[in-house]
């Protein structure tokens, strides 16, 4: 289990994660949410929702493995698939493992 921090609406909250070969399973706000995983190579994959609420959530999301260092690793995040006329975002995080 990974647990990381989180900015929304200005708020810092904390997230907890499990990660198989083909699940990533998020817990957040009281809340259970799995995604699928498609691993590109050791250090990036892409997460897909399974049980998507909105269409935002039907983006799939790039996640690449920037660094690690015991037992915490640095990443990064952003859309898989660029839209046209919109900027890309891409976000860093830390995660640290917690059991």
């Amino acid at each position: 289990m990974f647990e990381f921090k989180y900015t929304l609406d200005g708020v810092e909250k904390v997230g907890q994660f499990k990660r198989t070969d083909k699940y990533n399973i998020d817990f957040y706000e009281g809340k259970v949410d799995t995604s699928s995983v498609r691993w590109i190579n050791d250090c990036e994959f892409i997460l897909t929702k399974l049980n998507p609420q909105s269409n935002s959530e039907k983006e799939a999301i790039h996640m690449k493995i920037l660094s690690t260092s015991g037992d915490s690793y640095t990443f990064e995040y952003k859309l898989a698939v660029k839209k046209p006329n919109r900027p890309l975002r891409v976000e860093k995080g830390i995660a640290t493992k917690i059991d």
